[in-house]
């Protein structure tokens, strides 16, 4: 009996060790409907197809974007997205090229962006970017940016307030202001890619450029809380990952 008490405390202090995504507690893990943890090119919950790469680069970790070079997933046959939050963990690389973005929900069959885009209207500082400014206007307590290389997890969520949305942003779990803009707009199956480096794409062309690491990103099809926000921890959820973690995670579940 108690070599039988060891071994559980063995296996469950493996599991702690290696699949703390699995184990730690997140807000409205329902809710996520894409995450990339790039140490692949597959979406963990298994609603996108594998990202292809224009050029950018899947290194230790990291999705590397640059100049010209970008990267996007289509494919997507999750559930409808009205409400939303973008999450995204970047380091830049270069503060001169701009106006491209960390993480983009774009529709393919019609200019309908929502993006976390960097200094296309005012320099040094991270903004909602969308089609023709729609969902656009600039946070009230916006951060300018001070030192390159510097990981900042960033936020916007689109909260359905009216027909209308509130958009809120967050750096770094800190609040920046929200504004209400825009009419509720919905990315359905079969209609939804997300980006990379790029703002926004007709096809495989685009505007906006990114020199950067990213982390991680996620998307949720509902506009996280304040709190939610500020309880999210780069690469910890309790969903069952697809990429590299899910053959770990199989291999715990069979012992």
């Amino acid at each position: 009996m108690r070599i039988k008490v060891y071994y559980i405390c063995a296996v469950l202090l493996m599991l702690s060790l290696l699949t703390p995504a699995v184990f730690a507690q997140n807000a409205q893990e329902e809710h996520l409907v894409g995450w990339w943890l790039f140490d692949s090119e597959k979406d963990e919950i298994g609603n996108w197809g594998d990202i292809t790469l224009h050029g950018a680069e899947i290194a230790d970790g990291q999705l590397v974007v640059e100049t010209e070079k970008w990267a996007h997933a289509l494919d997507y046959t999750g559930p409808d997205i009205t409400e939303l939050s973008l999450v995204t963990w970047v380091s830049l690389d270069d503060y001169n090229n701009t106006a491209g973005s960390a993480l983009t929900l774009d529709k393919e069959s019609a200019d309908q962006f929502c993006a976390i885009v960097w200094a296309e209207r005012e320099d040094k500082q991270w903004m909602p970017g969308s089609s023709h400014f729609r969902r656009t206007a600039d946070f009230p307590d916006a951060v300018t940016e001070k030192e390159t290389g510097e990981m900042v997890y960033l936020v916007i969520t689109y909260e359905d307030v009216k027909n209308k949305y509130r958009i809120t942003g967050y750096r770094n779990g800190e609040n920046l202001g929200s504004f209400d803009m825009g009419d509720l707009r919905t990315w359905p199956a079969g209609d939804a890619e997300a980006i990379w480096g790029k703002r926004h794409v007709n096809g495989l062309a685009g505007p906006g450029e990114l020199n950067a690491h990213i982390e991680e990103s996620r998307i949720y099809n509902v506009a996280l809380t304040e709190d939610e926000v500020k309880s999210l921890e780069i690469g910890t959820l309790s969903v069952e990952p697809q990429g590299k973690l899910a053959i770990q995670w199989a291999k715990l579940k069979a012992k």
